[in-house]
C-alpha cells in the first residue's frame, strides 16, 4: 500500500497502489472490468484466464484505458492442478489481493445432467476457487493486510433456473468465504463475496438474448433492469479496498433487490 506522506490516510484508503492483485476469468466480462478497476487504483493486476489471445487483447485494452497500468498475463485453465500452479506461480511471493472469478455452468434440469457435467461445474467453480485460496494462503498471508473476494451468485442463496450444479458450486464458494474469514482473521487476511444477479455478461447474455425470459428477469428485480459489468466490478474492488478494512466474512449481493424482493 502507498505510504507517500503527502498522500491522506483519508486517500489512501481508497487506493491500491503497491499492491498485487490476480484475478482469475480475467479476459473478459465481470473479471476483465475488475481487474481494470483494480489497476485505475494503482495495483499491478495479474490476470488469468484458459484463452491466450482474449487475455492478450484484454491486457492492451487495460494498458490502453489505464496510463501507467502493471498488468500481466497467465493462460491457465484453472480446472486442472497443473493450470492453478501456474497462476500461483504468476501470483509471486506477497499477494494482496486475490479474485476468484473464473467459472462456468451447463443449463440443464437435474434429470438430464450426467454426473461428469456436474463435476465440470464443480472444478471449474468451487474447486477451482478453493484451490486457489488454499495454494495462495502463503503469499497472502506474507502480503498482509490483504484480500481475497469470490465471485458467488444469488444462485448460491435462492433457487435459480441456472440448475442445481451451479447453485451447488456458488453456496459452497459463499460458505468458504465465512470459513476462510474466520480462519484468515488472525493473519490480516480478510475474505468476502459478492453475489450478483443477471449482470450483461458472456455467460449471462445467452440467456438473456430471450425476450421472454428477459422479461421474467426484470418482473423479479425491483431495480427494473440487468446489471453491468462495472457494476459488479465496483463492489468486488470495494471489498479489495483499505476503506474496508473492517470487513470480512461477508456476502454482498449485487442484485438490484432481487434476493430481497417479497410478494
Amino acid at each position: 500500500m502507498s505510504s507517500d506522506p503527502g498522500v491522506s490516510a483519508g486517500v489512501r484508503a481508497w487506493r491500491l497502489d503497491g499492491s498485487r492483485a490476480l484475478v482469475t476469468g480475467g479476459s473478459s466480462g465481470i473479471g476483465l472490468s475488475t481487474a481494470r478497476e483494480l489497476a485505475a487504483l494503482g495495483a499491478e493486476v495479474v490476470l488469468v484466464a484458459r484463452d491466450a489471445e482474449k487475455l492478450e487483447r484484454a491486457t492492451r485494452e487495460i494498458a490502453g484505458e489505464v496510463p501507467g497500468a502493471c498488468v500481466e498475463a497467465v493462460a491457465a485453465d484453472l480446472a486442472t492442478p497443473e493450470g492453478r500452479e501456474r497462476a500461483c506461480a504468476a501470483a509471486g511471493s506477497e499477494l494482496q489481493v486475490l479474485v476468484n472469478n473464473a467459472g462456468t455452468n451447463i443449463r440443464k434440469r437435474m434429470a438430464d445432467l450426467t454426473f461428469e457435467e456436474f463435476r465440470q461445474v464443480q472444478r471449474a467453480n468451487l474447486e477451482s476457487c478453493f484451490e486457489m485460496c488454499r495454494l495462495l494462503h502463503p503469499a497472502l498471508a506474507a502480503g498482509a493486510p490483504s484480500s481475497v473476494v469470490n465471485n458467488a451468485s444469488v444462485a448460491g442463496l435462492t433457487h435459480l433456473r441456472t440448475g442445481a450444479p451451479y447453485g451447488i458450486s456458488k453456496a459452497g464458494m459463499i460458505q468458504l468465504t465465512r470459513n476462510l474469514a474466520v480462519e484468515w482473521a488472525g493473519e490480516g487476511i480478510r475474505v468476502n463475496a459478492v453475489a450478483p444477479w443477471y449482470i450483461r455478461t458472456p455467460l449471462a447474455n445467452q440467456v438473456l438474448e430471450d425476450p421472454e425470459f428477459l422479461k421474467s428477469v426484470l418482473e423479479r428485480t425491483p431495480m427494473g433492469r440487468v446489471g453491468e459489468v462495472e457494476e459488479c466490478a465496483r463492489a468486488i474492488v470495494f471489498l479489495c479496498l483499505p476503506a474496508a478494512s473492517y470487513v470480512t466474512g461477508q456476502c454482498l449481493a449485487v442484485d438490484g433487490g432481487f434476493s430481497v424482493y417479497g410478494f
